[in-house]
């Protein structure tokens, strides 16, 4: 089993116990009863992490914590963009300051996008979504990287953080975190480091814990920022903690790409697409014929219905597990199993897409 995993491509079958030895990651064990609520956590979406407990005890202690995380304003919005929206959600309502850098200077650097278009993107796409799927404004500070803050002083101090972080790494450590690098990429990473770091700051909130959320593919992101941060010694950092989410597949299997839209399922989509991208393009762990189905049963672990159902949109484990053992079994068909991921989809896109609508009245709460 080959995969190649980098924060600007994934490839290749994807083995979570193979990246947990190689990039030096923890499996999530034993966490308070409170995440277990969450279906993300519960059924081991989030799969690992980095020093945890720091997070664990701020909760526990009620004490102030961040939740940091960014965005890549590029394409559509997607479910497997949902994933790590319902995290910040659920860190907010724990208590977390939220910080969400939208990476318009990456998108420039990597992506050759227009910081006009990532604005639009950003907006349309991303902040309307978290806002419909209950993101609040209160607590929350969402910024572009090429204009952090009107304030003077935060501003500064952000940009400054980015510079001062430069001498704590080399241009050895980048090649071995990226493989090929370009000035671009180096400036970004720096910036990325100072998007996880700069909470910490005097100007913004002082030393406080803060938690990553990302996706196993933007691990050396995190490594790179933590390799500094125990360098730097003024100003001096708390350890960036993190975890890590599986990625949600595409329809094809594999990971949703942005870049393809037979690949997802974006949140804007109408009831008719869904029902078109699923019926057309989800990959089906079912047999070849009727006959073979009703003997052998179906797969659901490589079933892209299922796998949506498991991760979204059937939060009772035992009506999943009944959907799982009929479908293992052959009793429950193929086609039948879509019928009931797209029903549900569609279901949530009708609630969710009239919230979206609403979203655009408030906007100006979100964006400082």
């Amino acid at each position: 089993m080959t995969h190649n995993i980098t924060p600007w491509d994934v490839s290749g079958e994807i083995d979570y116990g193979k990246l947990i030895r190689e990039f030096g990651v923890y499996p999530l064990k034993e966490l308070p009863a409170v995440f277990n609520k969450e279906v993300f956590f519960r059924r081991n979406f989030v799969f690992a992490h980095r020093d945890i407990q720091r997070i664990l005890e701020a909760i526990h202690n009620k004490k102030p914590f961040v939740m940091m995380t960014g965005l890549m304003p590029t394409g559509k919005f997607h479910l497997g963009h949902m994933l790590l929206a319902q995290q910040m959600i659920f860190y907010q309502k724990l208590g977390a300051k939220i910080y969400i850098a939208v990476a318009d200077i990456e998108a420039y650097n990597a992506r050759n996008q227009s910081l006009e278009d990532s604005k639009k993107i950003a907006v349309e796409e991303y902040i309307k979504n978290y806002i419909a799927l209950g993101l609040k404004a209160e607590n929350c500070e969402i910024y572009f990287q090429s204009e952090r803050s009107k304030n003077a002083k935060k501003a500064n101090a952000y940009y400054r953080l980015q510079n001062l972080l430069a001498r704590y790494a080399t241009f050895n450590e980048f090649k071995a975190v990226y493989g090929e690098i370009s000035p671009g990429k180096m400036i970004v990473s720096l910036l990325q480091a100072a998007d996880m770091l700069h909470a910490q700051l005097p100007e913004f909130e002082g030393p406080v814990p803060v938690v990553v959320p990302v996706g196993i593919d933007q691990d050396p992101h995190l490594r790179l920022a933590r390799d500094m941060a125990a360098k730097i010694k003024n100003p001096s950092f708390i350890q960036l903690s993190s975890t890590y989410h599986m990625f949600v597949p595409g329809l094809g299997g594999g990971k949703m790409s942005a870049s393809d839209p037979n690949s997802f399922i974006a949140l804007t989509d109408d009831a008719k697409t869904v029902e078109k991208k699923i019926n057309k393009y989800a990959f089906s762990g079912g047999r070849d014929t009727l006959e073979e189905h009703r003997k052998k049963g179906g797969v659901p672990e490589i079933d892209v219905s299922f796998q949506y159902l498991k991760a979204f949109f059937e939060p009772d484990d035992k009506k999943l597990q009944k959907i799982y053992d009929d479908y293992k079994s052959g009793k429950l068909l193929s086609g039948e199993l879509k019928k009931i991921a797209i029903d549900k989809i569609n279901a949530f896109l009708k609630e969710h897409q009239k919230k979206r609508n609403e979203a655009g009245k408030v906007l100006n709460k979100y964006l400082a």
